[in-house]
């Protein structure tokens, strides 16, 4: 009986972390939208921050990209290709290894990075702070 209780607890953090998740990113995509960005946009202009912040490179490789923000390739590709659409980033061939592709952060993506890190870290403060309350 108590193995099986026990599984049920498991199951129900599970599960309250999952209703956790989704409304933050409810929470983030409705505050984002007034900088023209979702929250897997920010996310992928934010890595990219830490990127330069961090090893001082303008720019990763997508695979890079993918590994920090938990997207499909087949979804970043087009979240990337958004943002670069919308002047956030652009595009290059590695000089490295030509079969591999780096975004790089342009000046209006690191600009609207900035002014929506703070609504996107207010948000993430008053969602997250429910958990250790």
């Amino acid at each position: 009986m108590a193995a099986k209780k026990s599984e049920q607890a498991l199951v129900g953090e599970w599960r309250e972390l999952l209703a956790l998740h989704a409304r933050t990113l409810g929470e983030l995509d409705r505050a984002l939208d007034g900088h023209g960005l979702g929250a897997s946009e920010f996310e992928v202009l934010d890595v990219l921050v830490e990127a330069v912040t961090g090893r001082g490179d303008a720019c990763l490789r997508v695979q890079e990209i993918a590994s920090r923000i938990h997207l499909s390739q087949s979804a970043l590709s087009r979240l990337v290709a958004r943002l670069e659409r919308d002047g956030l980033v652009r595009r290059a061939m590695c000089a490295e290894d030509r079969r591999g592709v780096r975004v790089e952060l342009t000046d209006t993506g690191r600009a609207r990075h900035t002014e929506a890190r703070p609504l996107q870290r207010a948000v993430l403060s008053r969602m997250l702070d429910r958990i250790e309350g």
